[in-house]
């Protein structure tokens, strides 16, 4: 048995008003079609084919880059209805596979294991056809779901044709579908258009059923996941809707969230056992947490790693790397290529960029860290400066393990600065400054230690 998929992604969007193509939103870190793609991938045996339309080119772009040949597509030039959709991709599977999964790109809280259990129940009943469905009170244009007195499916109406009786049905066609490989690509040529001349695939219901097809339909008790998104208000609910879900995920599996309707973590993050996340937080990208942290409250990691027994509050990480047991905070900010190592504790507004600060160093409030390479045990004081840029270049500063940076100390790189050497307060240097030495003034030179007995 093969199985091939057709996803629908070639509406125009017009009610979310915005010159990207809906398929590309962004939900909870990830383009909506992506959600899509991530569900069916796992089910087929073939690359889906990916059916686009409206902003088609860059669609494709954006999926060809993360997918690779995993994904195939066809081109529906005209919006001429659901039907007319699938047939664009009759060229690249028709006679390749016995089943056909159908489900469209704007469905993105569709969960892998339903479409599983969906193929399942089509191969297990021989059925022509079998349909998805919920039962509620979320109309948002979905057909309804017609059946007879004994419980059997008779038809699917769209919204827009419903007669006003069938508009009080409350049982949705959500638009996944397995049929009959073979029969659903004949009968697609028998659809008859609808009053606005667009062919939809829903009429394979009825029509299956007039030729004594079988017809299965599995309704789903997540009521969520026939949220689709047609406009900025759909795309708001289903982000809440997917933030819970993967909220409740990390919970059940052991992290701690103190208030889950106000942290947000996106879906390639992870986070180990016994972390606690704090309110406000907002986990982007591909975030990696380790085990026994606490992050936040009002903190945001980007693409960030995060060792064990890690304190993070009031601060912002991007593409940076943080050991473990390092404590950060408040408002802080590492910037791309800031490293710091375990047990380094960065100060109330400090930042860090393009830097590794080794193992145990401390680094006071109010400093600026760049392009600099810091040994272990540094003592970096409050207001200390890289002075890394000189209009046109970036230039390196490296200090070695043990050394004591006074408080307002500008380092004027390219320096280079010993091991235990220290510098005064407020001193401004210019030049190299050897092992073992204290460096004061402005400009900063050498001062001599006096060793007093008693």
């Amino acid at each position: 048995m093969t199985i091939a998929s057709v996803i629908l992604a070639a509406g125009l969007g017009k009610r979310m008003h915005s010159s990207l193509p809906k398929a590309l939103h962004p939900l909870l870190g990830k383009p909506i079609v992506f959600h899509a793609l991530d569900a069916v991938l796992p089910q087929v045996d073939l690359p889906p084919v990916l059916v686009t339309g409206y902003g088609g080119e860059r669609v494709r772009e954006e999926v060809a880059r993360a997918y690779g040949e995993r994904v195939s597509f066809a081109l529906q030039a005209e919006q001429l209805g659901t039907g007319h959709a699938v047939r664009s991709a009759e060229d690249q599977l028709r006679g390749k596979a016995d089943i056909l999964l159908v489900t469209f790109g704007d469905m993105p809280m569709l969960r892998s294991e339903t479409l599983r259990r969906l193929i399942q129940i089509h191969h297990e009943t021989g059925s022509t056809i079998t349909m998805t469905s919920v039962i509620g009170d979320l109309p948002r244009g979905f057909g309804r779901v017609v059946r007879s007195a004994d419980g059997k499916v008779r038809a699917i109406v769209e919204e827009a044709v419903a007669t006003p009786e069938q508009l009080k049905i409350r049982e949705y066609n959500i638009s996944a579908y397995c049929f009959d490989a073979e029969w659903m690509w004949q009968s697609l040529a028998e659809l008859k258009p609808s009053p606005k001349g667009e062919f939809y695939i829903t009429d394979l219901v009825e029509l299956a059923i007039s030729q004594g097809k079988g017809v299965e339909s599995m309704v789903l008790e997540d009521a969520a996941e026939g949220l689709g998104i047609n406009n900025r208000v759909d795309l708001a609910d289903c982000e809440r809707a997917m933030r819970a879900r993967v909220n409740r995920q990390w919970m059940l599996a052991g992290v701690s969230f103190l208030d889950p309707d106000t942290i947000t973590v996106e879906m390639d993050v992870t986070i180990g056992q016994d972390t606690v996340l704090y309110p406000n937080t907002y986990l982007r990208g591909k975030t990696s947490i380790g085990e026994n942290c606490a992050i936040g409250p009002d903190t945001t990691l980007l693409h960030t790693s995060v060792g064990d027994y890690s304190v993070i509050q009031y601060s912002v990480a991007e593409k940076a790397t943080i050991g473990s047991h390092v404590s950060m905070g408040p408002f802080c900010h590492l910037r791309g290529g800031a490293i710091l190592q375990d047990y380094v504790h960065l100060g109330n507004f400090g930042e860090v960029k393009d830097s590794t600060l080794g193992e145990h160093t401390k680094m006071g409030h109010f400093s600026y860290i760049g392009n600099a390479t810091i040994g272990r045990d540094v003592n970096i004081g409050a207001g200390t400066i890289t002075c890394n840029y000189d209009g046109k270049t970036k230039h390196p500063t490296e200090i070695g393990d043990e050394t004591f940076i006074g408080s307002d100390t500008m380092l004027v790189a390219p320096l280079k600065i010993g091991k235990r050497a220290k510098t005064g307060a407020g001193a401004v240097v210019t030049h190299d400054v050897p092992d073992d030495t204290l460096v004061v003034g402005v400009p900063a030179r050498p001062k001599e230690r006096k060793d007093h007995c008693d």
